[in-house]
């Protein structure tokens, strides 16, 4: 390979999909002096981080935060020692034009008839206990941001999980770990919990970290990039390009064989395959047989509109609202069935803020079954969670009265992307395969020559397990690449 100062010949690397932990891999890659090629079936930048035009306004989809900014700047940092003989201080910050802004509270969460913002404020009940559990856990977000960009192999990661993992003892679910904390209010601790469907499936089934997710984004904040979170994968596209990367859009890859990759435009000579698409579309290209069916996460129904007018004074950019019943609604999804109630969210951005928009746009996020479905505002089911979500935002009619416009995506538009039903994050692996134990891995002695990135290796752990998880993998390939 081309190394500052060195003279060898560059590999041909082939990456498969231009969503973040793609062009994350193609900035490295690239900037380590490899001749990176970038395949994309759709025409746009940024996988399932879209961006839409409703109503002559941008609207932005996939997910609505950025949390561990110091991910990102991560990143940057190892761009720049790639190119550490030529580059010039702070080249990929110049280059990536990314600025994030935070926001004034993680949330405002509606359960039960009550409502209370994270960080809660004084004078409310839960402020005493939830002052208690973001002292402990407020401060992880240094060790968990090492954990997320660390290979977990390494001597250097034991530190940071010695530290986290030594808060949940030997209970090692989210729903153990926190019912295990017998001084804090039970609606508290249904609102920490339900954070776990940020990886598509209940606190019974994911690691006791997740419960210190509140606490960490309370104290390190959450943020948005100035224009919208699609401005992320933009970034990754500026830095790949930048680095020599080239990118082909509407060219869907139809086979995948050691040496090449074949699309339906023609076939791409390759040393080395990276691939950022669902493990299901992947397995499939590669004429693998299809994997014993296993439990899904859930799916969504996401509905993006613009607004004839503002909504009230005081709503809040992030609005979440649990069911009454959070453990029948995980019973539902498990069961493939569509709940009594769902956890919604309501992301609102007022006329040019965040968005250079000269209307107010909202996305209505309702948590569904991974039924493959198609849903629309007059299904039944999303009729009435829309209304029961409009009224505890304290909207005197059906928010949906107040669009000028919109766009649904169901569970079968996100079943297009490969994973049955539409499940967001894929199907479920069990607790022992979480972390850094998860199936698929990065790569495998059966195929050195691939190498895995994005959702399909770190299902539900948003941008910043993305983004960490391409920079792992992507040392460890390139120092295999380098004979380190």
């Amino acid at each position: 390979m081309k190394r500052s100062g060195t003279a060898t010949t560059p590999l041909r690397i082939v990456v498969l999909g231009a969503g973040i932990g793609g062009l994350t891999a193609a900035a490295l890659l690239a900037r380590a002096g490899h001749a990176v090629t970038v395949l994309e079936g759709s025409d746009w930048i940024g996988g399932k981080s879209r961006r839409l035009e409703i109503d002559g306004q941008r609207v932005d989809t996939g997910p609505a935060l950025v949390t561990f900014p110091p991910v990102w700047e991560e990143l940057l940092a190892r761009y720049d020692a790639l190119g550490a003989r030529r580059s010039a201080p702070a080249e990929a910050a110049a280059v990536a034009a990314l600025t994030l802004k935070r926001l004034p509270e993680v949330g405002r969460y509606f359960f039960a008839g009550d409502s209370v913002t994270l960080p809660v404020p004084q004078g409310h009940p839960w402020h005493a206990a939830w002052t208690r559990f973001e002292r402990e856990h407020g401060g992880l977000g240094p060790e968990v941001t090492s954990m997320l960009t660390t290979d977990p192999a390494s001597p250097a990661s034991l530190p940071a999980v010695r530290r986290v993992f030594r808060l949940y003892g030997r209970r090692l679910t989210t729903r153990g770990f926190l019912d295990g904390l017998t001084w804090m209010p039970d609606g508290l601790r249904e609102i920490i919990a339900i954070h776990t469907l940020n990886a598509g499936v209940s606190p019974r089934r994911t690691l006791a970290l997740y419960a210190s997710m509140p606490a960490i984004m309370a104290t390190d904040g959450v943020w948005v990039p100035e224009g919208g979170v699609n401005e992320v994968p933009m970034a990754l596209y500026r830095l790949a390009v930048h680095a020599g990367a080239n990118l082909h859009l509407g060219e869907p890859v139809k086979s995948v064989k050691q040496g090449s990759v074949t699309t339906t435009s023609a076939t791409y000579q390759a040393d080395v395959i990276v691939s950022g698409l669902d493990s299901g579309v992947l397995d499939e290209l590669l004429g693998a047989p299809r994997a014993r069916q296993r439990p899904l996460s859930c799916s969504g129904v996401a509905i993006y509109a613009s607004l004839d007018t503002p909504l009230p004074r005081g709503t809040a950019t992030h609005s979440v609202v649990l069911p009454d019943d959070p453990a029948a609604l995980h019973r539902s999804l498990d069961t493939v069935v569509a709940p009594d109630q769902t956890m919604a969210f309501l992301n609102y951005y007022r006329p040019h803020e965040i968005y250079p928009n000269d209307r107010a746009t909202v996305a209505v996020l309702l948590t569904a079954p991974a039924d493959g479905r198609h849903y629309d505002l007059d299904t039944p089911w999303v009729a009435h969670e829309i209304d029961r979500v409009s009224a505890a935002v304290g909207l005197s009619r059906p928010i949906t009265e107040l669009f000028r416009d919109h766009v649904v995506l169901d569970p079968h538009y996100f079943a297009g992307w490969g994973s049955a039903g539409g499940a967001l994050y894929g199907a479920t692996n069990p607790l022992w395969q979480s972390g850094p134990f998860h199936r698929p891995g990065y790569t495998s002695l059966a195929r050195p020559w691939l190498w895995r990135v994005g959702a399909s290796v770190h299902p539900g752990g948003g941008i910043p397990a993305v983004l960490g998880g391409a920079m792992t993998a992507m040392q460890k390939l390139i120092g295999r690449l380098d004979g380190r």
